[in-house]
Order: C-alpha cells, then sequence, then structure tokens
C-alpha cells in the first residue's frame, strides 16, 4: 500500500514541515517512513496514545526497526502517571521546527489526534496549568456530583462554546476559570499564531473506507495480542487507573480486565475491536469537521 501512497501524493513544499493524519490503522506511519526515507526527515508523533512508554504494542508505535531506519521523536517518552497535554505536545514540537529551521531534518509529524494538528496550524493559548490540588477537587467534584455543577459555574461564553456532553472538557474549562480568574473562552480569543500555518506546510489526510479500515483495524488487533499487548497489561495491571490519561490506549481497559479476570479473552478482544473502530469513527468526524483544507490521500 505505501508504494501506491507514495505515488498518489501531491507536490510536497521544498524543505517545509509534513503533516500526516488519519485514522487509526489507515498506514500513517508507514507513509511517514517512506517519506523520511525520500526526504532525509524525522517522524515525529502526533498522537497522544503513543506518547506513553507502557504501550508500544498496544498504541501501535513504529517497531524498533522502524526507529532504527529513521529518526523518530516524541514516541514512548512519558512514563505512567506523567502529566501530558496538547501544550505540553505543541512546545516539544517546536523544538523539532526549531532546529529544523537551525539546519536539522524535515520533521514529518504523523498521527491520529486531531486536536494536536488544529493546535499547530491553528494555534493554542497559553493557558497556565492547572495545580494538582486543584485538579484532584475537580476530580472529586466531577465524580461525586458529575459535570453538570461545574457546567453551571462556567462563565457565559465559555458556557455557550464548550461541548456540554464531554466531561473532561467541562471540567478542563472549570480548572482554568478557577486557576486563573478568566474563561476558557477569553482564553482562546487570545490565542497565539500557530507553530504551522497550513500554507507553510505540506498537510496530508489519509482517508479509508469504512469496511477496509474495520477489517485492518480488526486483524491488527489480533497480531498485537499475538505479538505484547498481552503482556503490555499484565505489567500494568498492578498500578491500574481507569481515569488516567495513559489507561486511554484503545483496548487497555479491556486487556486489564482479562487480566484481572474480570472477563474472557474473547470478549475482551471483540469489545476491544468495537472500540478501536468506534475511535476510528470519532477521528474521521473530527478530521471531516475540523480540517477540511488537508490534501486529502485516498488508501488503499
Amino acid at each position: 500500500m505505501i508504494v501506491n501512497t507514495l505515488k498518489n501524493l501531491p507536490e510536497i513544499l521544498a524543505d517545509a514541515p509534513v503533516l500526516i493524519a488519519g485514522p487509526t490503522a489507515s498506514g500513517k506511519s508507514a507513509l511517514a517512513l517512506g517519506l523520511a526515507d525520500r526526504l532525509g526527515g524525522v517522524v515525529v508523533n502526533a498522537d497522544a496514545l503513543q506518547v506513553w512508554s507502557c504501550w508500544r504494542v498496544l498504541s501501535a508505535r513504529p517497531s524498533v526497526a522502524d526507529e532504527a531506519a529513521a529518526p523518530h521523536l516524541l514516541y514512548g517518552h512519558k512514563r505512567a502517571g506523567e502529566d501530558y497535554s496538547v501544550g505540553h505536545w505543541l512546545r516539544e514540537v517546536a523544538a523539532a521546527l526549531e532546529d529544523w529551521r537551525n539546519g536539522g531534518p524535515v520533521p514529518i509529524i504523523t498521527g491520529g489526534t486531531g486536536l494536536y494538528f488544529t493546535a499547530l496550524t491553528e494555534g493554542l493559548a497559553d493557558i497556565p496549568p492547572t495545580p494538582p490540588a486543584l485538579r484532584e477537587l475537580a476530580n472529586a467534584r466531577r465524580e461525586a456530583e458529575g459535570h453538570g455543577a461545574m457546567l453551571a459555574e462556567l462563565d457565559p461564553e465559555t458556557a455557550a462554546r464548550i461541548d456540554r456532553l464531554n466531561p473532561m472538557r467541562i471540567q478542563r474549562a472549570w480548572e482554568v476559570q478557577q486557576a486563573t480568574g478568566r474563561g476558557l473562552a477569553a482564553w482562546q480569543d487570545d490565542t497565539p499564531p500557530p507553530l504551522v500555518p497550513l500554507d507553510a506546510c505540506t498537510p496530508l489526510m489519509l482517508e479509508a473506507e469504512r469496511d477496509w479500515l474495520a477489517d485492518r483495524i480488526d486483524r491488527r488487533f489480533d497480531i498485537m495480542l499475538e505479538t505484547g499487548a498481552l503482556d503490555e497489561a499484565r505489567a500494568i495491571a498492578p498500578i491500574w487507573d481507569a481515569s488516567a490519561l495513559w489507561a486511554k490506549a484503545i483496548g487497555a481497559p479491556e486487556l486489564v480486565a482479562f487480566v484481572q479476570g474480570r472477563i474472557e479473552l474473547d470478549e475482551a478482544r471483540s469489545l476491544a475491536q468495537a472500540a478501536s473502530r468506534q475511535y476510528a469513527k470519532r477521528q474521521r468526524t473530527w478530521f471531516r469537521s475540523r480540517m477540511g483544507a488537508w490534501h486529502k490521500i485516498a488508501c488503499p
């Protein structure tokens, strides 16, 4: 597939970053590696699930062989329990871009986290981090009261913009308001210029037919089970925290449930594959709504 995809690419801007987005299992990593070879570039991760050191197999991080074939950045560099956000990622990507501007390899930024790409190409408000004590209070309130109480306390402008069905987005907005004295909407209105405007890069979007992608997702998960995903689940089970960022890896809750004896392996497999297909659907929805100006590449 990678050979055909490389043939179908649009003209790539000379010595400019290449961005590759697409749903899970669509072939982004293989395309990035092919372009890294062609351009002498460095592959930079833009997937929130692949930053965690505990999930090489389950998050479909590039293999050891792939990492040896070309430089890779921001893969598996955060330990379970560490804090991480789109702001952290953007600051780390800024360092790779600075290296490129100083004569380093061209960044080939690839992944499936749409929020990372929109922050990179549209800008991100520079909001101070939430103090740990406030985060603990917010977590306790959400668990005890639900997110409706925090939603009611948001400023009107933020409340009008926010996704009211997303408890974590509401909690984040409440934390920002409490920590800074300003609503999230006000911070967003002060967003600085983007690090990589769309007209200063080559933005590529892999588009996959639903049934083709679903089949790839299911087959890939079976391969994960055969090549170490269960070992990763066993290793993390003693410190499992379903609310943690690192625990959001697709398939992790199901495999940990099996390891802990709460469900059978066949059920864990089926549930994880379904969760992966739902994740791909959410990714495609985000890409269509927020990244319509990107070059579309059909796959296979």
